[in-house]
């Protein structure tokens, strides 16, 4: 665009048209823009008159459809009883992005209500927006919650794609599209306006071809807000943007095997090529620096503690956001059990019956108890290692290759989580493209860290995709 061979319009009228025609055997966008175009060619007189806002600005962007936008976008997270919401504002992350003179183009599929209604939840089904699909393969599932996101970047319906990341809602649809997520710290981002799960996880990411277009992403996402107390040391984070492949040098990376390598073979293979290209690219590979799991603290502390911080925020949003629209979590179930044809036809609401059994008081000494015992013990696990092998950063593979797009229950391979860890602690991870299994389907390689580490992480994961370009573009082949 600065070169004037293309302009906003003609970028967001051709994403337009392309999701016209792919989308619907996708099922990654639910709904577009009808203002799109008008920003855009505000976009473009700004360019004319030497007024450029930077690097985002003309860059058509997809919302996750649980960010509030008060231009008359319904929020939904993917549900109908949210249909009579209208929120008065936008999310404060969506007003940085319309700041920055990003366009928004529209709002993405998701697995209704970010995948914590039901433990039986198919990823990426929603009953606005039906079942997304992957672009490598239509019969393969994108991951969650943040599916349509991810798979719209990969089927290139947009430019980028901002999700929300409670535990692996952009980095697991990141790594099973061939896409770039980043997680970043709790706090970078504000969550003002975003339907929650819990204040002390969630984060928005985003998604996209590339680590160097999700990072100057990222930069014009983050900063303070004053209605999320978590974002008052955001600007101790700075997103780089002079991303260079020489950044592994000298950097000393551990490897995490244990639970996630020897399950696959597909997977070990681009772990392991992953790996020797990080030695090509001077690091200094550190073998043993497997993250302890922490599934005794799950389920003893940190699932009672999501119950509890679930019920509290999530009642806090539906009561503040004006409406016609069940205004609680017990209004919800209610609400489900209704309509159940059409909310509840392939699972049911166990998590928000659960949710809604606990008492929400976030105050209560039992549930802090809960809470800070679960984000010591993941802060130990990740701290510990970093700490004793005296790392930069941890490697790991993702997740496995896309499971079948109707699977429910536990996953095929017995894979231990590599987002549970950092999610609990709010600390980031960053997930980049490594390669694909027999069957063309996509893997991922994350780069995990300390609290803060945000810009290394996200210069590494920048590193290794310059070093040799592993993505390649989806076969796309839809009715």
């Amino acid at each position: 665009m600065d070169g004037r061979r293309l302009t906003s319009r003609d970028l967001t009228r051709a994403l337009e048209n392309r999701i016209a025609r792919v989308d619907p055997g996708l099922r990654a966008v639910i709904r577009t823009n009808p203002d799109a175009v008008r920003s855009a060619e505000a976009s473009d007189a700004r360019r004319r008159a030497g007024a450029v806002r930077g690097p985002l600005d003309g860059i058509p962007v997809l919302l996750k459809d649980n960010m509030d936008t008060a231009d008359g976008m319904r929020t939904t997270a993917g549900s109908t009883a949210l249909d009579g919401a209208r929120p008065a504002r936008d999310a404060h992350v969506v007003t940085a992005l319309r700041n920055a003179g990003a366009v928004i183009l529209g709002k993405s599929n998701l697995s209704v209500w970010s995948n914590f209604r039901s433990s039986e939840a198919i990823a990426g089904w929603s009953p606005v927006g039906g079942q997304t699909r992957n672009p490598y393969a239509l019969d393969r599932s994108a991951c969650g919650s943040s599916s349509g996101a991810a798979a719209a970047v990969a089927a290139g319906l947009t430019v980028v794609a901002i999700g929300t990341d409670t535990d692996g809602s952009v980095l697991c649809p990141a790594s099973m599209t061939s896409t770039a997520g980043i997680r970043p710290t709790v706090g970078v981002v504000s969550r003002t306006g975003i339907v929650p799960i819990t204040a002390q996880q969630d984060t928005p990411g985003p998604i996209a071809r590339s680590v160097t277009d999700a990072a100057l992403t990222l930069r014009a996402m983050a900063g303070q807000d004053r209605a999320d107390s978590a974002t008052a040391s955001s600007t101790q984070v700075r997103i780089p943007t002079d991303l260079r492949a020489d950044a592994l040098r000298g950097k000393r990376i551990g490897l995490w095997r244990t639970g996630r390598v020897g399950l696959d073979p597909a997977v070990d293979r681009a772990f392991e090529d992953a790996v020797r290209r990080l030695r090509a690219a001077g690091a200094a590979v550190v073998d043993g620096a497997d993250v302890p799991a922490i599934d005794r603290i799950v389920a003893k502390d940190l699932v009672p503690a999501l119950m509890t911080e679930f019920k509290h925020d999530l009642n806090a949003y539906l009561a503040a956001t004006p409406g016609t629209h069940p205004r609680d979590l017990a209004g919800l179930i209610a609400f489900g059990r209704a309509h159940a044809g059409v909310e509840l036809p392939l699972f049911g609401q166990d998590l928000f019956e659960a949710a809604e059994a606990s008492d929400g008081d976030l105050t209560a000494p039992a549930h802090r108890a809960r809470r800070a015992a679960a984000t010591a013990a993941a802060r130990r696990a990740i701290d510990d290692v970093m700490a004793r092998l005296r790392l930069d950063a941890i490697v790991t593979p993702t997740a496995e290759a896309a499971p079948r797009v109707d699977r429910q229950g536990p996953p095929e391979r017995p894979f231990t989580s590599s987002t549970r860890q950092s999610s609990t602690a709010g600390y980031p991870q960053v997930t980049v493209p490594a390669g694909y299994d027999p069957d063309g389907l996509p893997l991922g390689l994350s780069f995990l860290g300390g609290s803060g580490s945000d810009a290394a992480l996200v210069r590494y994961a920048a590193a290794l995709e310059q070093i040799e370009k592993v993505r390649r573009a989806p076969a796309l082949h839809v009715r």
